[in-house]
């Protein structure tokens, strides 16, 4: 590990970026160019004491995860993303399974779209980055722990998670989550990441385990969705899923019909964001 390297690489890439590179806003005038330190760590899901430490050259050496999470905060590119795991004297991902870093140009289309709930989620549920919208719809993701920011996982397990549902729906839900998840793991046996996810929600799950065992096979596609927002109420939302060129990363966007009642309330949330909102999505 080039601790020394490391720094001064983290330091540089953290100068490079403003803030609407990553979808906060400018806020205060700030005496030096490019990101805090807190908002890196935030984006990361990291604590501020532990990315300074890793900053001054004084950190431990960073786990596979956390450099992963740094990559995706920091924006790299899959070259400068290499960079940074050999620095930290890891071999960098390689080819097959989708190592859950996102393109800078996918995060760049993401949050421009100022208006319109859109998240980069992973072919088994990982939410890998989302828009301030999204944030506001779905819940913050940002300084969950990583086996928090699976949507399966939470929608099997955590009761907060469905009652973003109205009851009615959510037995689809629970049918094309685990379908999607079915297919996915027949498309790549060898990944132990969704193999995993499935023997853990067997385990815990009598609503998956039973679903499990049925045949039903299915990629998620575009739909309808409802969403029971605890603020400004129930929303329609046309739910539009943009697959990237190696499909192991999706981009929804939840859009609402011009002139609807769930369209006002789109905007609505855009003024109340994330005030008052204990994640849940």
């Amino acid at each position: 590990m080039d601790r020394v390297g490391l720094a001064d690489f983290l330091r540089r890439s953290r100068a490079r970026l403003v803030p609407m590179d990553v979808g906060l806003t400018e806020g205060t005038r700030r005496r030096t160019p490019g990101l805090r330190r807190e908002e890196v760590a935030q984006l990361a899901g990291m604590s501020v004491d532990y990315y300074t430490r890793l900053e001054q050259s004084r950190g431990p050496r960073p786990s596979r995860q956390i450099l992963t999470a740094l990559a995706r905060a920091l924006r790299l590119t899959d070259d400068t993303r290499d960079h940074l795991f050999h620095l930290a004297g890891e071999e960098p991902p390689r080819g097959g399974h989708g190592t859950g870093h996102v393109r800078p140009g996918l995060l760049l289309v993401l949050y421009r779209l100022e208006d319109t709930p859109a998240q980069v989620v992973s072919d088994f549920g990982d939410v890998l980055a989302q828009n301030f919208m999204a944030a506001a719809l779905f819940g913050d993701i940002s300084a969950r722990p990583q086996a928090q920011r699976n949507i399966v996982r939470k929608f099997f397990t955590d009761p907060g998670s469905r009652a973003l549902f109205p009851s009615e729906d959510r037995a689809e839900h629970a049918r094309i989550h685990v379908a999607n998840l079915r297919a996915l793991l027949a498309a790549r046996p060898d990944d132990p990441r969704p193999a995993s996810l499935v023997v853990e929600l067997r385990a815990r799950s009598e609503e998956f385990a039973r679903l499990w065992d049925t045949p039903e096979v299915a990629v998620r596609g575009s739909g309808v969705k409802r969403v029971r927002h605890p603020v400004v109420g129930d929303l329609e939302l046309d739910c539009e899923v943009l697959l990237s060129a190696e499909h192991d990363q999706r981009l929804i966007l939840h859009t609402a019909r011009p002139g609807s009642e769930s369209y006002e309330r789109l905007r609505l949330l855009r003024v109340v964001g994330l005030q008052d909102l204990t994640p849940t999505g």
